[in-house]
């Protein structure tokens, strides 16, 4: 590393710790030269992730936005909307992907949030697929009943408890109700 005070092309490492959540390294470095010392940052470098929005523009992923757009889905319900967005962005940083549409983005959202909350995943999922209508809506939640079904355990085997953050049929439902109620 070079010198910034004499500029000489070399410098020994005093020191190296991992920063904040492990994703670089400060180093400590003295110049042979003029003992000036100094501190370098060492982080990966990523190749920038291009989203392909609907209209068929493109702009870098920014996970600042796609948090602040679970963020919105999720308020007042116990996701936490950062995990989410880190995860998807882990997920994007370790395929080889350099393009991905803002659908398939779209899609890895609920896909977490099925998972998660269900309330939160049928939130997301009235703006990301732009329900029509009540029906449309409401053919969405009755997707998620069968599928919950498919998935509920066998007789004998403990059920979810919803107290512990599994997803609730009945959040499902009174979304359902109260989206009737309004129109």
């Amino acid at each position: 590393m070079k010198c910034p005070a004499c500029g000489f092309p070399d410098s020994r490492v005093l020191d190296s710790r991992p920063v904040q959540d492990g994703g670089s390294i400060k180093r400590r470095r003295e110049c042979p030269k003029c003992n000036k010392r100094f501190t370098t940052y060492e982080v990966i470098d990523t190749v920038p992730i291009s989203v392909i929005k609907r209209n068929g523009s493109r702009e870098f992923f920014d996970k600042h936005k796609l948090t602040l757009g679970i963020e919105r889905a999720c308020q007042k319900r116990p996701v936490n909307a950062e995990e989410v967005a880190t995860e998807i962005e882990t997920e994007l940083q370790n395929s080889i992907v350099s393009e991905i549409t803002s659908k398939d983005i779209g899609e890895m959202v609920l896909t977490k949030l099925r998972e998660i909350d269900i309330v939160s995943y049928i939130r997301f999922a009235s703006v990301y697929r732009e329900f029509r209508d009540i029906d449309s809506f409401m053919e969405e939640i009755k997707s998620l009943g069968k599928r919950r079904k498919r998935r509920e355990p066998a007789k004998g085997t403990q059920t979810p408890d919803p107290a512990d953050g599994a997803p609730a049929e009945e959040d499902a439902r009174a979304i359902a109700r109260d989206t009737e109620e309004k129109l």
